[in-house]
Order: C-alpha cells, then structure tokens, then sequence
C-alpha cells in the first residue's frame, strides 16, 4: 500500500468544502499549531513493525575521502607502486576528463600505515587514532559504490537518491514520513563547517524539499550571533507585535486554503509558526557555552570554535537530544586531486577526534542505540595516480566503482567489516553495497518500507530508492 499526497485529487472536493472556508482554516491551524507529528505519522502505512533508530546523524565528507588511507588498507598497491595499473584489472571502465588522456596510470600506493584495531582487529589507518578507538563501535562499508564519477552529481545522488537536481532530500523524505519527535525544531538540521577547505561548491538543493512540501526542507543553522537567519524580530517589534501578525496572516492562509485546497499553504502556516518557536528554542539548542569542561574536551579544541566541524558535532548531539529527526554534516576538502599526504592529513585531523567523540558521547548517553550515526563521501579515490607522481608526493582521481564508509548505532552491526574489493582497491569482490541500497537500510533501521514510503507526482509515484535499493541484512544487528 502506497502512501501519498495527491494535489489534483485534493481539488475534486473543493465545491464540497467551498463554503467551509473559516472551519476548515480553523482546524487546519489547529492541527499545525498543536501537532508534533506530520499527518503521515499517523498513518503508519509504510512503517515497520519494529525500528531500531528513531533519528539520524550524517557526517557527509564532501570531495571523497580516499578509501586506502582510510579504512581500506592495500599491502599490494605498496608493493607495485609506480608500475601501470594492470588492463585486466581497469577491464575499460571510463575514467574522468582529469586523468583520462594520461597515457600511464601508476599505481600509488599509500604512504600511511594501518594498525588492527579493536576486539577484532580491524584495519584503521593511522591517519584515524581517535576512529581507530571507537572501531568496536562502528560497522565499516568497504563496498560502497554509485554511478556518478563527478562530484555534483554524486553528492546530489547521495543526499536525494537521484543525479539531477530536483528530488526531495533524504532529511526531507524523513521529516515527511516520519514526521518531527520535537514541537520547537524542524525536523531536519543542516550544519556546514567553516573550517573546510572549500574545494567543491554545496548547494541549499542538496537538503531541499524538492516537490515534497516546503515545510519538510533542511533548516541550515550557521555559526555567530543569528544561527537561523531572519529568525530573531526587527529592531522595534516587539513579540506581541509578532503574535498579532502571525495570527492575522493565519486567518488570510486559512481562508486561502479552504478555497485552493493548496498543500503549500499549509506548509507556509506550518512554517510560520514553527520560527515562531524557534525565537526561543534555537538560541537555547545552539549554546553550548553550557557543556562541561570534559564534553569540549572530548571533542576537541576546535569545539569551542562555533562553525567548525568538531563544534557542529557537538551541536548535532545537542539537537538530537531535543528531538531532531535527522541532522546532516557537511565537511567539504575531501577532493585531493594533488598533494594527498598533506591535504588527507589535514582533513583527518579536522574530523577524526570529533567523529568519534560524537559516537562515544551519544553512547555515554544512552542515545547510541537509537541514534544512526553514518560517515562517508560520495565516491571514493583511484589506486592511480592522477598526474606526475613523486616519492611523496601524488593525488588521486574520483572513484565510483569502490569507496568506505561507516555506520554505528540504530541497529547496525557493530564492531564488523562488510565487503571485500581487490588487491588494488579498484573493484568490488563480494558485498557490493550501492548508494539506494544504504538508503533503504537507513530507512529499514528507521522503521520505514522503503518502497512504501512515496509521493505522487504528475500520475507517478516516487521515492528516495527511485525504483531500486534492497535492505543489506549484513549490516543489521
């Protein structure tokens, strides 16, 4: 059974309603002023009979992280560095316009060792001493793989499920299926860290409704003085004034949508009164000047550095607290086409530490359980070296066909490894685990059917796993 908001279908009632005009806007304003669910919530027509995760954190790390000095240790790439990069092993897959005219493709092996880590002894580079602690903790993906070899429709692939621009966000899809768990914050959160090295544009697309009601959108929160902008009252309005505006504009939307019937207005009434709340909630939920000296401690210096990439990890465990349905990271500075040593390096040291002290503090609060954590790209990087290689210095290409990644918490497996690729970290032996494919095992964990939960659009039903995605069991406790 499929679940769906039909618009055309809507207007068939309109000469019924027609002459209800204030009672229908009255109990639509009271539904959306005291409800804190979405009306799908009720339902429960998609949902599972048991969910293991109730919200989700996502550390997207922008640019592609390379798999093999990551979590993807390669002796053999060490052992042939410098030699071509085997026919047999490439079989012709397409390469990017970047190294694709290169007559040579050496191989580069990685300049980081790894250490076994963990009561399993899982391979963590060195480049991750923090991770490396929490191993036990997290269930490592090293088959992912996507169709997109360039970055803006990978990223848009991964955060919507589809390669071009337009698609509902996968924040969005949950705060439409699963409605908020919070009256005074939106359900989905979008953080940006400020001290990432921009090498790669993110767009407000990427956490977008897209043709879902507005209302379920990403709310970006910003580092400084107004984390929401145009939130807070102009200078000489005063709250009263606000209420009385608020509810004036009420009455005009409700008298709008008896007559249209316009799911867009609701959402603009839904909206409307949510800023209202968040004038209180959010100056409460984005100061962290109340965590204690241990918790900044744990995440590390720059956490008390508002922006930065370890201080919206500690913001992202204080919105989950409250009751945010999904909250979405991005780092950008992944995209090391030349100079990896150095610029991975750096990367890890900007994420490592806070990365893991968001999976331990959510597991010292007891909300590890219920809480999907999930870290990764939207591709990986090349066993070759793109461009001229030297002793210590090389870079690396985009790489779709196998990356890493990893989850912890909500009902994953911890302490496991799933996927195997090849002796050059180039293909996929067993395990292969495709970006719909995370979708619906993060949407299985929530308690949601992924091929249940759609919208009907212009006579066609779509969803965040398009017309593909199978749950993984592998990756499930």
């Amino acid at each position: 059974m499929t679940l769906a908001h039909d618009h055309p279908l809507a207007l068939t009632r309109r000469h019924f309603l027609g002459q209800s005009a204030l009672g229908l806007g009255g109990i639509a304003l009271a539904s959306i002023v005291g409800s804190r669910t979405s009306a799908v919530d009720a339902t429960s027509r998609f949902r599972l009979p048991t969910a293991k995760a109730k919200r989700v954190i996502y550390l997207f790390q922008a640019g592609g992280p390379s798999q093999m000095e990551t979590f993807d240790p390669k002796p053999k790439l060490r052992e042939q560095h410098g030699q071509p990069l085997p026919d047999s092993v490439r079989q012709g897959q397409r390469l990017t316009g970047m190294s694709g005219n290169q007559s040579l493709l050496p191989l580069a092996g990685s300049f980081t060792p790894f250490q076994q880590r963990g009561a399993n002894g899982t391979w963590v580079s060195d480049l991750l001493p923090h991770t490396a602690k929490i191993v036990d903790d997290l269930c490592i993906v090293r088959s992912m793989h996507t169709e997109a070899i360039n970055h803006d429709p990978a990223i848009t692939f991964f955060c919507t499920g589809h390669q071009q621009a337009g698609r509902p966000s996968m924040g969005a899809w949950l705060s439409y299926g699963l409605g908020s768990l919070s009256e005074n914050l939106p359900a989905f959160i979008v953080l940006v860290s400020r001290n990432a090295s921009c090498d790669q544009p993110l767009y407000s697309r990427l956490w977008g409704s897209g043709f879902l009601p507005s209302s379920h959108q990403g709310v970006q929160f910003r580092a400084g003085r107004e984390p929401v902008l145009f939130l807070t009252n102009p200078e000489g309005v005063s709250p009263h004034a606000r209420r009385s505006m608020l509810d004036a504009l009420a009455k005009l939307n409700a008298e709008q949508l008896a007559t249209t019937l316009d799911p867009e207005v609701s959402a603009r009434m839904a909206q409307a009164e949510m800023a209202w709340r968040m004038q209180t909630s959010v100056p409460e939920a984005s100061d962290c000047s109340t965590e204690s000296d241990a918790t900044f401690e744990l995440y590390g210096p720059d956490a008390r550095t508002p922006g930065t990439y370890a201080a919206n990890c500690l913001l992202a465990r204080r919105l989950v607290e409250r009751g945010v349905r999904f909250v979405q990271l991005f780092h950008q500075g992944w995209d090391q086409h030349g100079d990896l040593p150095r610029g991975i390096t750096t990367q890890c040291q900007q994420t490592d530490q806070a990365s893991a002290a968001l999976v331990t503090d959510l597991k010292q609060r007891g909300l590890l359980d219920d809480t999907l954590v999930i870290w990764g790209g939207e591709f990986g990087r090349t066993a070759y070296c793109q461009g001229t290689m030297t002793t210590h210095n090389y870079g690396r290409d985009h790489h779709p066909r196998c990356f890493s990644a990893w989850m912890a918490g909500g009902g994953v497996k911890p302490g496991s490894v799933h996927g195997t690729t090849d002796d050059y970290g180039y293909n996929i032996v067993d395990g292969a685990v495709h970006v719909h494919d995370l979708h619906a095992t993060m949407l299985h964990l929530l308690g949601v059917n992924h091929e249940q939960l759609s919208y009907k659009l212009q006579g066609r039903y779509y969803r965040l796993t398009d017309v593909a995605g199978t749950v993984v069991p592998d990756l499930l406790m």
